[in-house]
């Protein structure tokens, strides 16, 4: 019998098989999709689950009957996974169209060979690990046949190995890897027991872990054959960690027996050495760990060893694009196109050139210096980028420049000797700049797959860069836009203070000896400067008034309004209604109604009459400027009057309606329109008036 705490681990190395066999048949369960080959592998994989479990079961009861039960679970085990071989070899570089045809002898290997070795594993049965006890009396026969069933295992596997297709056998070779392993691991188990007549105890509970090591090569091998109808999918995120915990358990492993033999030979202070020892080793193993040199040299050695890409195209596009779009704290889109490239080469550092106008200076930077040195879009380097659409390695661009039709190595390049990439950044067929990544941490074959993956990137980097420069440059459009909006409205303003100084200096040569006319000329300008000044304040600080609007009185401003209109010539009529008050600007609101007014007389000759009303109108203050002038089309009404640069007058700069009617629109106001042509013109203003929802507007207004 077992000593007792002897077979915890044995137990913790076939429960851990049992529980990979489980998720492995899950997984199969999931995933399946019919065939002979998924049905001989299905047998197989389940048949390890029983032989796992039967390992479990004698180790807890340990008795005879247990021990028999596992060893006929381990004869259907060994047998199904011949079968499953057999099947695969007898055609060398399988067809589905031949699936069922060549499975079906795999099958007959399963059943007959469950049977002859389950009824000699009646008639031989092996005996108990760590004793020479069996049932017939001599261990030597039983143990002779395993050894035999275990070289059978290794050589089918190698001939499956060896007939397969040179072109086709990276699709095999995991599995050949993991059968073998397996096989190999029972070899030396039996060798060892008919060599010293027992099986060995230590090796025996070692089995169960493994034939669960063998499980990740099956899988692997099962999702480059898609031929045997089972779609499985290897995560390399899963395998990469799978390999992290093995490596680390096998070094924890090393560890464990090195501080055992420095307890054992150091005396008193072996347990102290030992203490030490162990904390600097996981010390180490943290180091490793967390060093991104070691991550990527590990990443290189599952994706060459495992997978027949370099890369996991849909994680990786993933992962570049939620890169690209998403807005990180602290590092703006130049960066996150650097690092997006970067990290598909385990590169530390990069750099982003872009151009601007006739050069291509650097924009950005990550774990790089700076470089002042610009490219010019003309230059050598831009033209070869652009026209070839190659990507340059520096390395072999300083060691073969006739590689690159005998491009030389820019000056400012040299300047950076971890310089290991050039990747042109295209949007379409246009060049708007390159990316310049640093010698990666682990040696990286610059082959094809890595090379078309950097292009692909890179267009998606250079259409997110593409979009923010348009963006970019939209926004300093409209900002030139509203600069020009603002400076043609004062310009319409200037204008019209141009034509009242013009009239003052046309009257001046009559009556500058008039004391009442050089005091109105004084008023004049006084009065012209000051609007100069606010045009100037206004232009400063944009479109929008320098002050918030408030309760407007408009008698005063009709009355100032006929009286500059007199003083030039021309008479108007009005009728102003009691207590007429409004929302807004005085100054502005005076200078949108001259203007109505202005825009009459200049329709109307000097027998016409223009009229100025103003009065209530429910919520609202209107100013009704009338005139039987010229009038207006229809259609112009419609389509012309209230956009810019649109105008009847000769002359005329189309602005002042359209200035009008944003301000008015602004208020929260509107204006109407009645015109004929050869009858005249209504144009009524609409103000908000005082009443509490203007009281509300004007405080809204002032608390923004």
């Amino acid at each position: 019998m077992i000593a007792a705490g002897a077979n915890v681990p044995a137990i913790a190395g076939y429960a851990l098989g049992l529980v990979g066999f489980l998720a492995f048949l899950l997984q199969l369960l999931l995933r399946w999709r019919g065939g002979e080959y998924a049905r001989l592998l299905l047998y197989a994989v389940l048949a390890s689950c029983f032989w796992e479990a039967s390992g479990l079961a004698f180790l807890v009861w340990e008795s005879p009957w247990a021990w028999l039960s596992y060893q006929l679970a381990d004869g259907i085990r060994v047998s199904a996974w011949l079968g499953f071989v057999v099947s695969l070899l007898l055609t060398s570089t399988p067809k589905k169209s031949d699936s069922r045809r060549y499975a079906s002898p795999g099958l007959i290997v399963l059943l007959v060979g469950a049977a002859a070795i389950g009824l000699w594993s009646w008639l031989a049965p092996l005996p108990l690990p760590g004793t020479n006890v069996s049932a017939t009396g001599d261990s030597s026969v039983g143990l002779g046949l395993w050894l035999a069933v275990s070289i059978l295992g290794l050589v089918v596997t190698e001939q499956l190995f060896r007939n397969t297709a040179e072109s086709s056998r990276w699709a095999i070779k995991p599995l050949c890897v993991g059968l073998g392993g397996a096989f190999g691991f029972d070899l030396f188990l039996y060798s060892d027991g008919l060599l010293l007549r027992h099986l060995d105890y230590g090796i025996w509970s070692a089995q169960g872990f493994a034939q669960a090591l063998v499980i990740p090569f099956i899988m692997v091998a099962v999702a480059r054959n898609r031929h045997w109808t089972i779609d499985i999918a290897i995560s390399r995120r899963a395998v990469f960690h799978s390999t992290s915990i093995l490596l680390s358990g096998i070094y924890l492993l090393v560890v464990a027996g090195a501080g055992y033999y420095v307890r054992y030979v150091g005396g008193s202070w072996g347990g102290i050495v030992q203490a030490a020892f162990l904390f600097a080793a996981l010390m180490v193993l943290t180091a490793l760990f967390s060093s991104g040199t070691v991550r990527a040299k590990l990443k290189v050695l599952v994706n060459k060893h495992f997978f027949p890409y370099r890369y996991d195209y849909r994680e990786e596009w993933l992962r570049v694009t939620d890169l690209l779009s998403t807005t990180t704290p602290g590092m703006e889109l130049r960066e996150r196109c650097i690092r997006a490239l970067a990290e598909l080469v385990e590169s530390p550092a990069g750099a982003l050139w872009l151009k601007r106008g006739e050069q291509i200076i650097q924009s950005g930077r990550w774990n790089m210096p700076h470089v002042v040195e610009t490219e010019l879009v003309s230059g050598e380097l831009s033209r070869f980028l652009a026209n070839t659409k190659w990507l340059i390695s520096v390395p072999e661009l300083s060691a073969q420049a006739d590689t690159y039709q005998g491009l030389q190595t820019p000056s400012w390049l040299e300047k950076l000797p971890s310089a290991w990439i050039i990747v042109p950044l295209l949007s379409g067929a246009d060049l708007i700049g390159f990316v310049l990544l640093a010698t990666p941490r682990t040696p990286i074959d610059l082959n094809w797959e890595v090379r078309d993956l950097l292009k692909t990137a890179a267009r998606q980097a250079a259409s997110f860069l593409s979009q923010m420069q348009a963006s970019e440059d939209l926004l300093e459009a409209k900002k030139f836009e509203a600069f020009n909006r603002m400076s043609a409205f004062v310009v319409h303003d200037l204008k019209n203070l141009v034509a009242q100084l013009s009239l003052m200096l046309k009257n001046a040569r009559r009556h500058r000896d008039n004391p009442q006319f050089q005091q109105d000329m004084l008023a004049t300008v006084e009065h012209a400067v000051a609007r100069m000044n606010g045009l100037l304040v206004q232009l400063r600080s944009g479109a929008a008034p320098v002050t918030n609007p408030g309760i407007v009185d408009l008698e005063p401003i009709a009355l100032r309004i006929r009286e500059a209109k007199s003083a030039e010539g021309r008479a108007i009529l009005l009728d102003i209604g009691r207590d007429v008050h409004a929302v807004g600007h005085e100054e502005r609101l005076e200078r949108v109604i001259g203007h109505l007014v202005q825009n009459a007389l200049d329709a109307t000759d000097s027998a016409g009459s223009v009229a100025l009303r103003v009065y209530r109108d429910g919520a609202f203050a209107v100013a009704e400027v009338w005139d039987n002038g010229a009038g207006m089309s229809e259609q112009f009404v419609r389509d012309e009057l209230f956009k810019p640069f649109r105008t009847t007058k000769s002359g005329g700069m189309g602005i002042g309606v359209y200035e009008s009617s944003q301000y008015v629109t602004e208020l929260g106001g509107r204006m109407s329109v009645e015109s004929s042509p050869g009858v005249g013109t209504c144009m009524r203003v609409y103000l908000p008036g005082q009443t509490e929802t203007a009281g509300a507007l004007a405080d809204q207004r002032d608390v923004a």
